[in-house]
This record gives structure tokens, sequence and C-alpha cells, in this order.
């Protein structure tokens, strides 16, 4: 018997575990297909780090996770206008993002890299090296700010709603590379089989101005009690093995 709670009820719950409450499901944003973090089987379903780590989370809090798939674009306006109550969607930490949203503790920090064709020669990404050339980046990303601040005076950028998206135009040669979380360029480009691709460069985590302090989950300012339930479920999880389980399924044993 589930009775549906307000939020903000459900936040003091949490937070003081009561075993005799009873809350609503949580309904958490997510962008979709952004794969390993979060894409869909062959058959339909929802997978990936952010999403089995988010089941995760809300197994151990004791509720359940009901996802909603949200563009990317519109992935902050949704959580304002109560679509969703989190969003778990490898969103990177920073401080323009906190103006807006409410983070928890960062769950994963992974680099960004420089993708490109095998066959495609580019030095140590530069002015000199990228000049010229067609740059493709996920539209309203820390990776599209990077590479748009850094070097769209000096090559052409290309902005896509979804990752899949880009990685068609690197597959059909229209993109000379492409700059992504590293565990997402490494699934969808290095390791597809549907071209030949490299990493160019080294893997690049600075400044923290672009690059943050890693993904974090994010809610309503006002919704500090939730977010304490996720942080400490995330402890838990990291204390039992439960996280290095997930992490390993997804990006192998460290």
């Amino acid at each position: 018997m589930n009775h549906l709670l307000s939020l903000g009820v459900i936040g003091a719950t949490l937070v003081a575990g009561s075993a005799n409450a009873e809350v609503r499901d949580i309904r958490i944003g997510v962008d979709v297909p952004y794969e390993p973090m979060e894409f869909r089987t062959p058959e339909g379903e929802l997978t990936g780090f952010d999403i089995d780590l988010g089941n995760a989370l809300c197994a151990e809090i004791g509720i359940q996770c009901e996802w909603v798939v949200q563009g990317w674009d519109g992935i902050i306006p949704g959580l304002q206008a109560r679509k969703y109550d989190a969003i778990m969607s490898s969103m990177t930490i920073n401080e323009q993002r906190r103006e807006q949203v409410l983070f928890s503790d960062p769950y994963i920090t992974p680099p960004s890299a420089w993708f490109a064709p095998s066959d495609v020669e580019i030095g140590t990404p530069s002015d000199e090296t990228l000049e010229g050339l067609t740059l493709g980046v996920q539209r309203g990303t820390l990776q599209d700010n990077y590479v748009t601040d850094m070097y769209g005076d000096v090559a052409d950028v290309n902005r896509y709603a979804t990752a899949d998206d880009m990685v068609l135009d690197m597959d059909s040669g229209r993109l000379d590379a492409a700059f992504l979380d590293f565990p997402i360029g490494k699934s969808t480009l290095l390791e597809s089989g549907a071209g030949d691709y490299k990493v160019v460069g080294e893997k690049i985590t600075e400044p923290k101005e672009y690059f943050g302090e890693g993904f974090g989950i994010a809610f309503r300012q006002r919704d500090k009690e939730l977010a304490a339930a996720f942080n400490e479920a995330l402890a838990t999880l990291k204390s039992d093995g439960t996280y290095d389980e997930i992490h390993a399924t997804y990006f192998g044993a460290e």
C-alpha cells in the first residue's frame, strides 16, 4: 500500500528512517542514449551505469525509481517544472549548475577526451592542430562549452542533440573529431565496431571551470532532505561493495 505524500514529506521521512512510514516512488529524469551511462537494450528497456546505480540507490533507501526520459536541452527546466524529482543523467557538478539545482555528492568522475578516425592525422589538440577542422559535441554539455570557448574561433563546431547523432556523423565522415566524456566515447566509438577510431591526446579533467567535480544527482534547491538520503545511500553502496560491482559491469575492474 503506497500513500502519495508530498516530496517534502518524502525527504523528511527518508532522513528520519521511520520503518512505519510509507513513501511514494521517486521520478528521475534521464537523457537517452548516452551509452554506457544510460541507454536502451534491444528489447527497449532502460539500462546503463546511471540506471543500475540509481535503482540500487532507491532500493537502499526503500523506494522505487520511475525513470522519465527527457532531452538534455530541457532536463533542468523539467526538474524545475516538477516533471520528475531528480536528475541522474551524467550531469557534471559545476558552479553554473549549482545556481539552478542542488547536487548530491559526486558518484563518478570521468575524464573527457578527443576521438577521431584512426586515419585522421591530428596532433595534440591545440589551435594549430584543430584549425579548419569540423568538431562534434553534444549541445549544452560541458564539452560544448569547452570546445566553443577554446576552439570556436579556429574550427567549425557541430552540436548534436544526442551522442548517437554525433556518432552517425563520425561514421559517415562528416566530422574530423569529437569531444566526449571518455566512457561514452569508448563505448560508442572505440568499442562500437562501426568504424576504426582512436583517442587523440591525453584525457582531460582541467580546468575545473569546465570539467567540474564529477557527476552528481541533481535535485530542486529546496529538497535537501532528499539529497541527504541519496548521499547516505551512496556511501552505503560504496562501503558494502555494491557500487564496485555496478562500476565493473560497465567499466571493467579497476
